[in-house]
């Protein structure tokens, strides 16, 4: 495959600037990234631009769930969850490497608002809404099945439960393997590259004025349509683009906490419900840590500023430890948190949880197409819708010389489920630990990466950040840790321990003097402080934690 690197970044500005595009996409999140895939395998001329990392909002910060969204039955949004269902099964195919079926249970209480009946039938129709194709059908197990297979769960009370099956991706990896896809089907992508303007011809949108945030310089991509996929931001981007614009949005904050497994021993998800509330928790294993989440509450400010609070912290221990009480977890316990917007579209619901989920496509008669709602595990249906839509756009000519939508083959050549279930095999019993990591993330291309840096590098995060410098885009340390590996969310330390290491790649690998290095390394710290800032008020350090 094709190098999708800085110096890729360089030539594709170079590009930006000289050629005239079919789509312009703005955004770099898995929409923007599913929408460049689909439209550039078609055989159409696609740019994307990004204002910041790529999967930098809200792509990064789910519950990083491949999901039917079985809470959703009980708003009657059957056309929804039979989609995700649909898709969850497409994306365990697609993407082997980064999705991985997940069995969640549902423990039931005598005061639980749902009971063993209602949930009975929900079960049954999540597995037909599924065509019978799920990982594995449901059970019902009664307390004492339930205790048997599950003794961490909370036993009091305890009526019984039901265990169903859906999924666990790597969300942020989903955005650069897809976006990798989209670079090897000729798409010109650039991060760091801000939508300053438009320029209009006759009220119609001829091209975008666009800054690059590294360099500063000032550029124009001419686009016969422009897509806007930029999730919390459509708002803001509407208001720059179109006069006259109606904010859309109903944006909801929802925020996760990350324990060590050692402090939460789960193999299986658990499914936890609120008091006196609709909303459900999941506990998730996921590698070596459990993430707890998420909230689900109406957020007016810039999706800049959101983060984490003190009270969202005490709301998800106090529900955790309800059900958990042996673990009987604090504050001291937490080793990392994150916080997103949810891009959710307006409707007349009384309650942000009951706000609906499908995605929204709306034309402006400027010429460009915004797109906002949806789920992660419906993005790629989604796309084909978008890319659907915007070719309304084109003539008959341009629309019949295209190809059809083909996004259900995968991601690479490296990671088909043949070609993974051979990574796996060949290094199962490998003597070699980094080769047996590097081929669960990355499949067969691990050998390739192993040939590559095998000569310069000793450790296995050594190899990771090489390899993500020259496949995605990767332009700094923090990117790296936040966008690239789990180090910031699963490491009690956040991986700072591991930060020289991985520095003299970057250093190496992009020929920085020590000053930008000492640089990157403290707007890391810088990071880690500003995104764990609620640990203060527990008199805990972010960097000592």
């Amino acid at each position: 495959m094709k190098n999708f690197s800085a110096q890729t970044r360089s030539k594709n500005i170079q590009k930006l600037q000289n050629e005239e595009f079919d789509l312009l996409i703005i955004g770099g999140g898995i929409t923007g990234a599913g929408v460049a895939r689909d439209a550039a395998q078609r055989g159409m001329r696609v740019a994307l631009v990004e204002a910041n990392d790529f999967a930098y909002g809200t792509s990064s910060r789910s519950s990083k769930l491949v999901h039917g969204g079985i809470r959703y039955l009980e708003n009657m949004e059957f056309k929804l969850v039979f989609e995700a269902l649909t898709e969850r099964a497409k994306l365990f195919a697609l993407a082997p490497h980064l999705t991985h079926p997940l069995r969640f249970v549902i423990p039931l209480y005598e005061n639980s608002r749902v009971g063993m009946f209602k949930m009975g039938l929900g079960m049954i129709l999540y597995d037909v809404l599924a065509l019978f194709n799920a990982p594995e059908m449901h059970e019902r197990l009664n307390a004492h099945a339930t205790m048997d297979r599950y003794p961490i769960v909370n036993s009091k009370d305890l009526i019984g439960s039901y265990v169903y099956s859906d999924g666990y991706m790597d969300d942020d990896r989903l955005v650069h393997e897809t976006l990798r896809s989209a670079n090897e089907y000729g798409a010109v992508c650039v991060n760091y590259a801000q939508v300053a303007s438009a320029h209009k011809i006759n009220g119609k949108i001829d091209s975008l004025n666009v800054t690059d945030l590294k360099t500063n310089q000032k550029f124009t991509i001419k686009a016969k349509h422009v897509v806007s996929t930029v999730g919390p931001w459509t708002d803001l981007v509407g208001e720059k683009l179109v006069q006259d614009w109606k904010k859309i949005l109903r944006p909801t904050k929802g925020i996760h906490l990350t324990f060590l497994k050692e402090k939460l021993n789960l193999e299986s998800a658990v499914v936890m419900a609120a008091e006196k509330s609709e909303r459900i928790v999941f506990a998730i294993p996921r590698h070596e840590m459990v993430i707890i989440g998420t909230t689900d509450t109406d957020f007016k400010d810039h999706p800049e500023n959101v983060s984490v609070t003190p009270e969202d912290v005490e709301y998800l221990l106090k529900i955790t430890n309800q059900y958990f009480p042996g673990a009987n977890l604090t504050v001291k316990d937490i080793v990392s948190s994150y916080a997103g917007v949810r891009p959710l579209v307006q409707d007349d619901s009384s309650s942000e949880g009951k706000t609906s989920r499908e995605h929204t496509i709306m034309h402006d008669p400027s010429g460009i197409t915004f797109v906002a709602g949806g789920k992660y595990t419906t993005y790629r249906l989604m796309s084909e819708d978008i890319v659907d839509q915007a070719l309304k756009f084109f003539s008959y000519e341009k629309r019949v010389s295209l190809k059809r939508c083909e996004t259900t083959q995968a991601l690479n050549e490296f990671t088909t489920e043949e070609k993974y279930a051979e990574a796996l095999s060949e290094t199962k019993n490998a003597e070699d630990s980094i080769q047996q990591k590097l081929a669960i993330r990355h499949g067969m291309e691990y050998k390739n990466i192993l040939a590559a840096y095998y000569a310069k590098y000793t450790t296995y995060w050594q190899f990771e950040a090489a390899h993500a410098i020259q496949t995605t885009m990767c332009l700094s340390i923090k990117d790296f840790y936040c966008r690239r590996v789990p180090l910031f969310l699963s490491q009690k330390d956040h991986g700072v321990s591991l930060l020289n290491e991985i520095a003299e790649v970057f250093q190496r690998e992009y020929t920085l003097p020590t000053v930008e290095i000492e640089k990157q390394k403290n707007e890391l710290y810088d990071y880690i402080k500003k995104e764990l800032s609620w640990m203060t008020s527990f008199n805990l350090d972010p960097l000592k934690s």
